[in-house]
């Protein structure tokens, strides 16, 4: 055991403390998973569904929901300004990571992620059901978007000008320009191969525990980032393919270990890698 505190340690639950207050009114559990069949096979009880590609994205512009369909959205899954939000779902909490980035990037202030996630839950045999719940709507009012947690394209041009330490969480294979998707799944959404110029490569899964999807304790964090050049005094923007693997790494910089100025660059690879004229790298390593 360790007595070391990450820095933000309220932001985290454990599982032992879900189970003790799956009855908190004042409480909204959320289960975001890639795979949106999941939840339909059982999920915690209590615990509402968004699905980041219908719920989150808006159907026609290449963006999140703007924020009065985000608060059309609370509403309905009867979550109230002063409701804490609890995130699990699969993949070691990727799109519960993409929830939480997204609530905070509309200024909701009580936010949680579950350690270990829908993995660990489910390890340890904890009640699940198939019973989806029904809230009473609220009136829900979302603040301005948060723009310093987030980086457009043209913050990523203006961080490479400036020599900001820049995160690629993707796999090495597509980090090196091998592969344009993960390993295993089908390869697309980017005409070219490789990284954002001057970019380093973290894969996400290094801050995770596999064996039950936890975070690694924070010294082990800091020797995994610190010892690649990404500090805490620099100016730090993250990316993977879509933003989802790269919020999961934004929440462990900024929550974890108290990173100052994190950004993530949802555009990420599927944007970079198709926009004329962006500097990109192939290989190892950055140049």
């Amino acid at each position: 055991m360790t007595t070391e505190q990450y820095a933000h340690p309220e932001v985290l639950v454990e599982t032992e403390w879900l189970a003790q207050h799956l009855h908190d009114p004042n409480l909204r559990i959320v289960e975001s998973d890639e795979d949106p069949l999941l939840y339909d096979t059982g999920h915690i009880p209590g615990a509402v569904k968004v699905d980041w590609f219908t719920t989150l994205q808006d159907p026609v512009r290449r963006d999140f929901i703007n924020q009065q369909q985000f608060e059309a959205l609370c509403s309905s899954l009867g979550i109230a300004n002063d409701t804490t939000v609890i995130f699990y779902g699969d993949k070691n909490n990727w799109f519960a990571c993409y929830a939480f980035w997204l609530f905070e990037y509309y200024g909701h202030e009580h936010l949680r992620i579950l350690n270990g996630g829908r993995q660990k839950w489910l390890q340890e045999a904890r009640p699940i059901t198939r019973e989806v719940p029904v809230y009473p709507p609220t009136d829900y009012r979302a603040k301005p978007p948060k723009r310093d947690i987030r980086a457009f394209r043209e913050d990523v041009f203006r961080h490479i000008e400036t020599g900001g330490a820049l995160v690629d969480v993707r796999s090495p294979q597509e980090y090196t320009g091998e592969l344009l998707h993960m390993p295993n799944y089908p390869q697309e959404g980017a005409m070219r191969g490789g990284h954002i110029q001057g970019a380093v490569n973290i894969p996400w899964a290094m801050a995770i525990n596999p064996e039950d999807g936890t975070f690694k304790l924070p010294q082990a964090l800091r020797d995994l980032y610190q010892g690649k050049g990404i500090t805490p005094d620099r100016e730090v923007i993250a990316y993977c393919r879509i933003g989802e693997r790269s919020s999961h790494t934004w929440f462990v910089l900024k929550y974890l270990l108290g990173y100052p100025q994190v950004r993530n660059y949802d555009g990420s690879w599927t944007e970079w890698g198709n926009l004329v004229g962006a500097p990109i790298e192939k290989g190892a390593g950055p140049s």
